[in-house]
């Protein structure tokens, strides 16, 4: 599979934009209504524990204050298929990820959608603003 050009077919079928970083790493600026936009980061990357290589996208809610309820957002991550939050240098993030051996383009997209329309979900819940 090549990823980047998977990325960039991608971000030009949903009318988003794509930006390369490098060969394991893009953007994609993922269109989740008539104004609102979301940045999913996509990187393939080799996890150590399993040994194996996946593929993950990642995209920013928010930065971490105390006021945020971790519980409440751990719940939640049991409602959603792909995604989950996580807290990554001291930001709220929504990511998913996947081992290349499973992966179909179907699958890729599906993941990527999730990672963005939740990301900006929550972000507005959490911030009120649309930054990300």
């Amino acid at each position: 599979m090549n990823f980047l050009e998977f990325m960039e077919k991608f971000a030009s079928e949903i009318g988003g934009q794509f930006s390369e970083y490098d060969k394991n790493k893009s953007v994609i600026i993922v269109p989740v209504d008539e104004s609102r936009y979301q940045t999913v980061l996509g990187m393939m990357r080799m996890n150590e524990k399993y040994g194996k290589t996946g593929v993950e996208f990642t995209s920013k809610v928010c930065e971490y204050t105390p006021a945020i309820d971790l519980k409440h957002l751990l719940v939640e991550n049991a409602r959603f298929c792909h995604a989950k939050f996580v807290l990554s240098e001291n930001f709220i993030k929504v990511e998913a990820a996947t081992f290349l051996d499973n992966i179909t383009d179907d699958l890729l997209k599906e993941m990527i959608v999730e990672v963005a329309e939740l990301a900006d979900e929550y972000e507005l819940k959490l911030t009120g603003l649309d930054v990300h």
